[in-house]
């Protein structure tokens, strides 16, 4: 039985551990879990899981959700707020912390947890993206894994079972092309805040759905690789692969390739994470190569795809420089969102923001946590500029 506490259990990473704690709780245990404001769906979960822990991170919904569980008997330790969260991270005897957080509000309570001894189901890309100068050090000092949640990451862990030291050449991280794959550039003017949420073959979040359509996600990722796996920028390709069935490739020294085919469903990822170094058999949808026909890969259209290129650029620029694209993006799409931007400007605001950044080269971590908040800022500043 492992023992897991859950950041993000309302969310999307959140709700698909949660169906494989139900799934196998011979398996899984829930000890702890955070929500941000979603009463209604956090209060079912505290009743079915029972967890011993419970942070919510809207402190206004504290009375709430007490009132909304009074008649338990036994009831959850309650916490709220942003130290809340950080608690729960650390609680107890959970020998797992699934980081299903979006964003960089995830980065604190995942350094809480790391600090605590815990072992990472890293669900959460800016972890990484944001803090990987600070976070990797705490790993190593406090000898916990990391261990990739999300499908391509995943992907190429498990293509590295085996591989020896010196025996890898480069990472290819496969996208799918996201919402607007098959326009043409031009027609991207036009598009809509609905238009770019319809992804062709995953259900996810708003956020990463818009970074899927942008591509930035894939940017996002090659700098969260090059921090799990220790790969040169240079080493780390993105290509097309409008299927989604093979998640991800590496190539060896002797150009041998491995990769790693599956159904598109996120609890594959998340379900080795939590079983590593075990397999556990599902009953779950297997892949059928006959069906799935032929396989695609095309290169990425930098035109139509600006923020891969800017995720490169910043990632090599290292130190703050990656908190800051990050903030920048989280900020941008959210405005996005809210029709507030079209969709054709994300990447020059968040060049804008990139190119106005006094990079500091070894970071602390309030280093990082200013630069966030700098880049934030800055974005609603240009915003205002250029309205």
């Amino acid at each position: 039985m492992k023992r897991i506490t859950l950041l993000g259990s309302t969310g999307s990473i959140g709700t698909q551990t949660l169906d494989i704690v139900a799934e196998y709780p011979d398996k899984f245990q829930i000890v702890g879990m955070t929500a941000g404001g979603n009463i209604e769906l956090l209060v079912q979960q505290i009743r079915q899981f029972q967890p011993e822990i419970v942070a919510i991170a809207s402190q206004n919904k504290l009375g709430e959700l007490k009132d909304a569980i009074a008649d338990l008997d036994i009831k959850p330790i309650l916490l709220a707020g942003a130290e809340g969260v950080k608690t729960v991270a650390a609680y107890g005897d959970s020998e797992i912390v699934v980081t299903g957080i979006v964003g960089c509000a995830g980065l604190l309570p995942t350094i809480a947890a790391i600090k605590a001894g815990k072992n990472i189901a890293l669900a959460n890309k800016e972890t990484l993206i944001a803090g990987g100068e600070v976070v990797m050090p705490l790993v190593k000092k406090h000898g916990v894994k990391l261990l990739p949640a999300d499908s391509e990451h995943s992907a190429i862990f498990q293509c590295l079972q085996g591989v020896p030291d010196g025996g890898l050449r480069r990472l290819i991280l496969t996208a799918s092309g996201g919402a607007f794959r098959d326009r043409a550039t031009e027609e991207l003017a036009a598009v809509t805040v609905a238009d770019a949420l319809k992804h062709p073959n995953w259900a996810m979040g708003k956020k990463i759905t818009i970074d899927s359509a942008t591509l930035m996600n894939k940017g996002l990722e090659v700098i969260e690789a090059h921090y799990l796996f220790g790969v040169d920028y240079d080493q780390i390709e993105i290509v097309i692969h409008p299927q989604s069935i093979i998640h991800s490739l590496i190539e060896l020294e002797d150009t041998s390739v491995l990769a790693q085919l599956g159904i598109p469903d996120m609890r594959l990822p998340l379900l080795y994470s939590l079983s590593y170094p075990d397999r556990i058999p599902t009953q779950w949808e297997r892949l059928d190569l006959v069906k799935c026909g032929t396989l695609t890969f095309r290169e990425p259209d930098h035109r139509k795809y600006p923020c891969m290129q800017l995720a490169y650029a910043a990632g090599r620029a290292g130190g703050t420089m990656p908190a800051v694209l990050n903030a920048a993006n989280e900020q941008v799409v959210e405005l996005f969102l809210q029709e507030r931007v079209r969709y054709i400007e994300i990447a020059d605001l968040i060049e804008q923001v990139c190119d106005k950044h006094n990079c500091i080269a070894k970071p602390e971590l309030e280093d990082i946590l200013e630069a966030d908040q700098w880049a934030r800022n800055m974005v609603v500043e240009q915003l205002m500029v250029k309205n």
